[in-house]
């Protein structure tokens, strides 16, 4: 089964997926992987210690397939993403203060001062005037945010989110894909200059500390580590907040009798983001993680060690054995579990901030414009070409300010 590098059709490929069983051999851009979809095997995969994320070390592929795959970057970078047992605890360890509870609730000013921000931008627009607002909105929040918590400058951040686009971006060549990552890199290693001239309270200048402090009995983070880190943090917490964000409008101007529920006080901001979340996660497919050794899958099949691995969330998130009617849009069901932010160690560290991020934006832009309307017809929505990131390349909406009596509730 070949993976669509456009995201063209996703759902009838997650369909798909699930009548094959609970893992299947799928081509990703050349490279074949087991893809799994089955919710109670992939939380299995994800916690047991038999499947590493480390391609140098567990998947013979590895050498030939660096070179040629447009994906390269994916399974080649340095950083807790691709670490595996002692690596990932030390590197995981050096960040997880970042996203601590205080910290993240330290953020929610900046959060809540950076949309109110971007409304009023929005409000002087002429009346009914088509916006896109993923370009507009859901863009710019999230790498304000981010570059804020690096320390990223502002007059670099639209540099950084074209760069950052093109890894998400499962179309490109690999020559394409290569110039793609040499332009990151260049770019993250003139932020550490910037930072290490004029250090300040920012993730970045801790991270070059944790670089410099390191000593003989503290193992600290290489230069790669530490440039790969930075990749890891801007681009995860940039793109998967923006398709949260645009998935979230989406489904409730498509679904006005659950945006109704919302409006009448059934349901609450938090149900909206988690009910997205379940429904169109941020990451369709995630690459890649390896078996350290033999497999056996439900059916008989066996995942041979050395064989790659793929975490088809979306798929699994829409599996028929975990939840009733799961291609409905439904905020009032009972559980909305989901593994849009992973599972087991490798549990997205961002989760609350991204949650956090998605109900200050939403809530206040339905407040502002509960009017709002898709200016298209939805199914005239282009998803990004991506086999990996889930949204839409652009979201032309009208805004409208109606009476303040039925605006949604804060």
């Amino acid at each position: 089964m070949v993976l669509d590098p456009t995201g063209a059709a996703r759902h009838a490929e997650h369909a798909l997926l699930h009548s094959r069983g609970a893992a299947v051999r799928v081509d990703v851009l050349g490279v074949t992987a087991w893809s799994v979809s089955d919710p109670r095997l992939l939380k299995q995969l994800l916690t047991s210690s038999s499947v590493s994320k480390d391609a140098r070390a567990h998947w013979p592929a590895y050498q030939e397939v660096v070179r040629t795959w447009p994906l390269a970057l994916w399974v080649a970078v340095n950083n807790m993403f691709t670490a595996y047992g002692a690596d990932h605890a030390r590197l995981r360890r050096m960040i997880t203060p970042a996203f601590s509870a205080r910290r993240v609730q330290a953020l929610a000013g900046f959060v809540d001062t950076t949309v109110n921000a971007l409304l009023d931008r929005l409000d002087t627009l002429p009346a009914g005037e088509s916006v896109d607002l993923r370009e507009h909105f859901a863009y710019p929040l999230p790498i304000t945010v981010i570059g804020h918590l690096m320390g990223v400058p502002a007059d670099q951040r639209d540099a950084f989110r074209a760069v950052v686009d093109g890894v998400f971006d499962t179309t490109l060549t690999a020559e394409q894909a290569a110039a793609n990552t040499t332009a990151l890199q260049t770019m993250l290693t003139g932020l550490i200059a910037t930072r290490r001239e004029t250090p300040g309270d920012d993730l970045t200048s801790l991270l070059i500390d944790a670089r410099d402090e390191e000593s003989e009995d503290r193992r600290g983070l290489s230069d790669d580590e530490l440039r790969d880190t930075l990749l890891l943090m801007i681009s995860a917490g940039y793109e998967t907040t923006v398709n949260l964000i645009d998935q979230a409008v989406v489904l409730l101007l498509t679904h006005p009798e659950q945006l109704a529920h919302l409006r009448e006080g059934r349901t609450g901001w938090g149900d909206v983001v988690e009910e997205t979340l379940r429904m169109e996660p941020a990451i369709a497919h995630l690459p890649l993680r390896y078996a350290l050794n033999d497999i056996p899958l439900p059916d008989g099949q066996v995942i041979a060690r050395g064989e790659a691995v793929l975490a088809s969330y979306a798929a699994a998130n829409r599996h028929p054995a975990w939840h009733t009617d799961p291609d409905a849009f439904d905020l009032t069901r009972a559980s909305k579990e989901h593994l849009a932010f992973g599972h087991g160690i490798h549990f997205c560290l961002g989760a609350p901030l991204a949650r956090m991020e998605a109900v200050t934006a939403l809530r206040g832009l339905f407040d502002r414009f509960p009017g709002i309307e898709l200016a298209v017809p939805a199914q005239d929505l282009r998803p990004l070409g991506s086999l990996i990131s889930n949204g839409h390349q652009t979201l032309p909406v009208r805004l409208t300010t109606p009476p303040a009596s039925s605006r949604a509730p804060r």
